[in-house]
């Protein structure tokens, strides 16, 4: 199921997935928020979306050309 939320999202947005993380974890989105600011810091632009379907909130970044 991972591998198809995945390409459902990549799809849909145009995104490409970096990390998941549970929605049920008891910090929430935190941990996908921290990861996302990491990358940032590195000069990747990532983001936080929540894919309902799996219950799980993705760091994404757009998908380039050549992905």
């Amino acid at each position: 199921m991972q591998r198809t939320a995945t390409a459902e999202v990549t799809a849909t947005m145009g995104a490409k997935v970096l990390e998941r993380f549970p929605a049920g974890s008891p910090r929430g989105s935190w941990p996908a928020e921290e990861c996302a600011a990491r990358r940032r810091a590195q000069g990747e632009p990532a983001t936080v979306v929540m894919d309902l379907k799996s219950d799980a909130f993705l760091v994404v970044v757009q998908a380039r050309d050549e992905d």
